[in-house]
């Protein structure tokens, strides 16, 4: 990981760059594989990131907060992200944005522009939270991929009938099947998976809001309020705080794709400038997914009203047309499948760079290294998975972690030292106060997740707990 931060290689570009030799022809202004993404297939990737588990806790989330914070967060961080991703979309070249220096990675982009301690709390974040991101798939894989046998159980039946699950068995399958596609060599060939990754996703969310709006008008399961649960008659005074704070992290969760920005730029073809197409597909991916996301959120709420499940799709709220939720439940297996090596991809880049260069002749070229080392990382990953299913928890401390520091504090320190701002100049102002802001909303919904883990484990016991 050290190499992958600090190293002159890119960690866009996996260790086996290092050794195939290309043609004249195939190579880039750097000498690298020459890149052929289009706007389309950032569009797709961004998309694969961004509308995954965090869509199926909107609806709870909406619940926590209600008919007036609940849209308004939406829009906010929304807005957010998408302006302080255009912020960083410019900082992919130094100097000229069509002929400057690339950077491969976020951690080398914070590195050409400020260096220091920023580099290695740039690499924590973003690493930490690929990884956790890795574990927050898995898990909501399995619950999903049960769900599919718990809809038809409760089908053929009655819904009053015990139909839980152990998950632990899917989560060893989806590990398996990660395993598989994690040896596929760098970023740079997972268009095709991403692609099949945004149509499910649309596909399971399109369900979602299907199912939710006919649920509205047939016959609505709660009610709702502008203010969400209510306390004294849902929650206490205390749960109420704490719900509130970890939906706040639930919606940042939907929205941390910042994370892997520089990543996805890094495989767009040029010209035209990478920052000008990046624009673009962040301009589309954030439009259509918070699109999604009001639908989800606000449709999910009228359906179920305050006592929305945590998982729209799983929390079984919706029992029929059982067929339906078992295809919704397929596609959001399938989605985080893409979605997993899209988080996971630039981290396995960081360390094979890292290895590449320090022992360049390890074990067959780094072929055998890349088949253990990755085995080794998704094994880990089942495991921890297996430990730790809390849905939205989990997503409350993964969004927090990830959307202060690498969807608002670097891309606004970068832009400030990219441009030369003077300090306590107005646009300096407003620009560390939405950091302030994002940081206390980061802090706040942090401590709301970690305190709803800790409950959790209260109950739970390992290998045996049933969902």
């Amino acid at each position: 990981m050290g190499g992958g931060i600090n190293g002159s290689g890119g960690a866009g570009a996996s260790a086996m760059d290092v050794y195939l030799p290309r043609s004249q022809g195939d190579v880039d202004d750097d000498g690298k594989e020459r890149r052929t993404g289009t706007v389309w297939t950032a569009t797709a990737h961004i998309i694969t990131a961004v509308i995954g588990s965090g869509v199926l806790s909107l609806a709870w989330a909406m619940a926590q907060l209600g008919w007036v914070a609940g849209p308004i967060t939406l829009l906010l961080f929304a807005a957010i992200t998408f302006y302080t991703c255009g912020l960083l979309a410019d900082c992919y070249r130094v100097g000229d944005p069509a002929t400057g220096k690339r950077n491969y990675t976020y951690t080398h982009t914070v590195k050409s522009y400020l260096g220091g301690w920023h580099v290695w709390f740039c690499g924590f974040c973003q690493y930490v939270n690929m990884f956790g991101t890795g574990i927050g798939y898995t898990i909501t894989a399995s619950i999903s991929a049960a769900a599919i046998n718990k809809s038809n159980c409760y089908h053929w039946r009655g819904h009053g009938t015990d139909c839980s699950q152990n998950t632990s068995a899917y989560i060893i399958g989806f590990g398996v099947v990660q395993a598989v596609f994690c040896q596929l060599p760098n970023f740079h060939e997972l268009w095709w998976l991403s692609i099949i990754a945004a149509v499910m996703s649309f596909s399971y969310a399109a369900i979602a809001v299907g199912m939710s709006l006919a649920q509205t008008i047939m016959d609505p399961l709660g009610r709702t309020t502008l203010t969400g649960t209510v306390v004294g008659v849902d929650v206490d005074a205390t749960q109420k705080v704490w719900l509130t704070f970890q939906a706040l992290g639930n919606v940042a969760f939907a929205y941390s794709y910042a994370i892997i920005l520089i990543e996805i730029q890094d495989t767009l073809r040029s010209p035209p400038p990478e920052n000008a197409t990046m624009r673009r597909a962040t301009a589309m991916g954030i439009s259509t997914t918070t699109g999604f996301y009001m639908l989800c959120g606000c449709l999910g709420y009228s359906a179920f009203g305050n006592a929305a499940p945590g998982n729209i799709l799983t929390g079984f709220g919706f029992y029929e047309p059982y067929w339906l939720v078992d295809v919704a439940n397929a596609c959001i297996v399938v989605h985080l499948v893409g979605g997993f090596q899209v988080f996971c991809q630039p981290l396995f880049a960081a360390v094979e760079g890292g290895v590449a260069r320090r022992c360049p002749g390890l074990l067959g070229g780094g072929r055998v290294f890349r088949l253990v080392w990755r085995t080794a990382f998704v094994a880990v990953i089942t495991l921890l998975a297996i430990l730790m299913p809390f849905f939205n928890s989990i997503l409350g401390i993964l969004g927090s972690i990830a959307f202060w520091p690498l969807t608002v504090f670097f891309p606004v320190e970068m832009y400030i030292h990219q441009r030369q701002l003077p300090r306590f100049c107005a646009k300096w102002v407003a620009l560390q106060s939405l950091s302030l802001v994002c940081f206390l909303v980061t802090v706040a919904a942090c401590a709301a997740s970690i305190q709803g883990v800790l409950d959790s484990l209260k109950t739970y016991v390992p290998f045996k707990t049933r969902s």
